[in-house]
């Protein structure tokens, strides 16, 4: 979609001005239907004030001008402003679009017709909901090179925690929907907005994070936020000296924050294009929003709501979620070692003059040690880790490249490059890439908590399960940069390195910091979580 572009967003006609009950955490619904906007648990529809902020957060402010004395811009009003939509019944007519990315436009048929309000021609959306199936359907340069001609389409079951495949762009540069992230006039007159609003950015960072689909980057830098970056309102920042309808913005913005859904105007948040907001108290409201700095919201850390990655479905936080106990080491190739969270350091190969180069780490199970493995297959152990013999012993072919220890502690698993697994102590086998005919290089593998399996990492970010392992993403579904080096177990999720340094976290794995946020030296080669 278009850069550094002022969204001119329009939403729709009387339909969407029926006053909603007041509410105070129920899942949002759309007026003149009995549709809801996704199911209550749905990520949008979830309150993120308690989780923790962002690792990212200072330098994902700074790039979107936070720190330099930027406002927040509410982008929408009485027409032409704001972004319309529209609710149809199912004998409304349709049209079957051409689109100019087919491969990742939703086929079928759209409400159509010229009665069907539409954003102006910057973007040129035009977004229905089909009263009688709840279904959404959303388009992109509506009309651009003629009739049913569109840039992309999506269609969205409002009743589903779906989301698009992944790679797929939507009506919005994300991969999202537009009209859940939208300021609503009936959402304000009844005292409450539950669910998150949608807001640009002028650079993006070439990667998405769940729930988004797709990405738009102007360059892999991750000191710019990626696509499906979320924010809030610091929970401390002062809202009493805004007028009531302000305040029903704000409060929203703090317990459900905002989602970077496209390239624009950095801090623009759309809303609906409704004649309502000209007059009343609305004016004003729009006037106080205007006033908030952008310094006053802080990016935060959703992982931990992550169910599947490939639904909107979000584990609900309690209240006060924190990040849970334990942390990470990560490794580096001359043999350093940094800790995060409340990760021991024990030693590391420079301290006692061990040959490198250091690849590969494995975790003691109560956290008291680990094991490093260098490229040659030899192991030197550190706090309690037990020795059970390395590829010299006994050996084996190949060059070592990750170690995995048991939960046991009884015993560990070194990986080859070709994907071969060589099991010592009690560790068990379940396959390996060869076995399956899996690409490789491998660079990491991690058992599960239960030890009856395990994941093995490859070096494009791709992941292989085995045993009672559990799939929850990788980096090319996300389109994260590479290479992987290192994979990091969590009770339901994992963590993947990559050698600059970098973590990207998946289903309840939490972030606690990398190599780049401290300018530890790398290249980072291994990580492994403690208890």
């Amino acid at each position: 979609m278009l850069a550094c572009r002022v969204f001119s967003v329009l939403l729709a006609p009387t339909l969407l001005l029926a006053a909603a009950q007041p509410v105070e955490a129920a899942a949002p619904s759309v007026p003149g239907s009995g549709c809801p906007v996704f199911p209550a648990d749905n990520v949008w529809n979830t309150d993120i004030s308690t989780l923790p902020v962002n690792a990212h957060s200072a330098a994902w402010l700074a790039s979107t001008g936070a720190t330099s004395g930027r406002l927040l811009h509410p982008d929408f009003g009485a027409p032409p402003y704001g972004i319309p939509f529209n609710v149809v019944s199912a004998s409304h007519a349709t049209t079957n679009f051409t689109f100019e990315y087919p491969n990742e436009s939703d086929a079928g048929a759209y409400p159509y017709g010229p009665d069907l309000l539409r954003e102006g021609p910057s973007d040129s959306h035009q977004l229905s909901i089909n009263r009688d199936t709840c279904k959404l359907y959303e388009t992109w340069a509506t009309d651009y090179n003629g009739p049913s001609t569109a840039g992309s389409g999506a269609i969205f079951d409002l009743a589903s925690n779906a989301l698009r495949p992944s790679g797929w762009t939507s009506a919005d540069a994300a991969g999202l929907p537009i009209m859940p992230g939208l300021v609503r006039l009936d959402e304000v007159q009844s005292g409450a907005i539950n669910h998150a609003i949608r807001f640009t950015v002028a650079q993006t960072d070439s990667s998405y994070l769940w729930p988004a689909r797709h990405q738009a980057g102007a360059r892999s830098d991750p000191n710019l936020p990626p696509m499906g970056a979320r924010f809030r309102l610091q929970a401390g920042f002062d809202i009493s000296g805004y007028g009531h309808e302000a305040q029903v913005v704000l409060t929203a913005m703090k317990h459900y924050g905002l989602f970077v859904a496209d390239n624009g105007s950095n801090w623009f948040f759309q809303g609906t294009m409704d004649s309502g907001w000209g007059s009343g108290p609305f004016p004003q409201m729009i006037a106080d929003l205007k006033r908030v700095p952008a310094s006053a919201f802080e990016a935060v850390d959703e992982s931990s709501l992550l169910i599947s990655a490939d639904s909107g479905q979000a584990r609900q936080p309690g209240p006060g979620l924190r990040p849970p106990a334990g942390g990470y080491n990560i490794l580096t190739a001359f043999g350093g070692i940094y800790s995060f969270g409340d990760a021991t350091y024990y030693g590391n190969l420079i301290d006692h003059g061990y040959p490198g180069p250091a690849i590969g780490l494995a975790e003691t199970p109560d956290g008291h040690g680990y094991e490093i493995l260098n490229t040659a297959g030899a192991i030197y152990s550190f706090g309690d880790a037990g020795y059970f013999g390395n590829l010299l012993d006994h050996r084996y072919p190949g060059s070592a490249v990750a170690i995995a220890m048991t939960p046991t502690g009884a015993g560990y698993a070194i990986l080859s490059a070709n994907g071969a697994l060589y099991t010592f102590g009690d560790a068990p086998y379940f396959g390996n890439l060869i076995d399956h005919g899996y690409p490789g290089p491998a660079v990491s593998f991690a058992y599960t908590p239960s030890g009856r399996g395990y994941s093995i990492l490859t070096a494009s970010g791709a992941i292989y399960s085995f045993g009672d392992a559990t799939y929850y993403g990788n980096l090319l579904d996300h389109g994260y940069p590479g290479p992987a080096t290192g994979l990091a177990p969590s009770a339901h999720g994992y963590a993947i390195l990559t050698q600059a340094g970098a973590i990207y976290t998946f289903g309840d794995a939490f972030y606690r910091g990398n190599l780049l946020d401290h300018g530890y030296p790398g290249p980072a080669t291994a990580i492994s979580t403690t208890p």
